[in-house]
């Protein structure tokens, strides 16, 4: 039976990819900072416990994420971890599509850690994803308290369901390695004010929209849909039908 270890196995995609990948035909280890059952526990930030976690495994399925220059420190801890101990894992990661274009802080620590995968001599397969939908949902959310919802002008998104990326994920996991897969986004393309009139609508907030026009080349990048796979659209689950199962839930 092959072992799969999966790094931020008890975050949303995580746990998403781990359920995905229970078949019985594999052993899945989730790699967590604290103990539980089906648990390695190791820390990517400091490299404690990393080398019982990646002892004898065949496939590491990587979704951990601190939303940092972290990033690029856990990516380099979890390889050079592999290599100490002589294994040859087939390495999985996700990225975010435009990453390479869009110079938001986040964005450019995700790209230094593509660039550490893909020069460990590991096999590896980099995955680059749209938007989820819970992060833009959330972006609408944290505004509440405004009498106002801001949606800058000409920014555009491709939301896609974590679902339909863990389904992607898994099934890499169990392929050969393809370096970079083709980019995925999800089934529909929106302005950022058309998001926020979908949400509104759902969740009965009914405040003004203002779409203020941002300068720079952050702003640039979403208005050119550097961010965006128009020909690669995934899954069934709308923008519109997220908020609708959030809210029956």
């Amino acid at each position: 039976m092959s072992t799969v270890l999966v790094t931020g196995g008890t975050g949303k995609l995580g746990r998403a990819v781990v359920e995905r990948l229970k078949d019985g035909e594999r052993e899945i280890r989730v790699l967590s900072r604290t103990p539980g059952a089906g648990r390695a526990v190791g820390d990517l930030r400091t490299g404690a416990g990393l080398e019982e976690a990646v002892e004898g495994v065949e496939v590491v399925v990587h979704c951990a994420t601190t939303y940092g220059r972290d990033d690029v420190v856990a990516a380099r801890r979890l390889v050079d971890t592999i290599g100490r101990t002589g294994g040859a894992p087939h390495l999985v990661n996700i990225s975010i599509v435009g990453v390479d274009r869009i110079p938001v802080p986040y964005y450019r620590a995700k790209l230094a850690a593509e660039g550490v995968i893909s020069g460990s001599g590991l096999p590896w397969t980099t995955l680059r994803a749209t938007q989820f939908h819970d992060l833009l949902a959330t972006i609408f959310d944290v505004q509440r308290w405004l009498p106002f919802t801001v949606a800058p002008d000409g920014f555009r998104f491709q939301p896609i369901d974590i679902g339909t990326v863990a389904d992607h994920m898994a099934e890499l996991a169990v392929r050969k390695p393809l370096g970079r897969a083709p980019d995925l986004g999800g089934p529909r393309m929106h302005s950022m004010r058309q998001l926020a009139e979908i949400h509104r609508s759902v969740v009965h907030r009914w405040r003004p929209i203002l779409s203020p026009r941002l300068p720079g080349r952050i702003a640039r990048g979403y208005a050119e849909g550097w961010n965006l796979v128009p020909d690669n659209p995934q899954g069934t689950v709308t923008f519109e039908g997220f908020l609708l199962e959030r809210v029956v839930r």
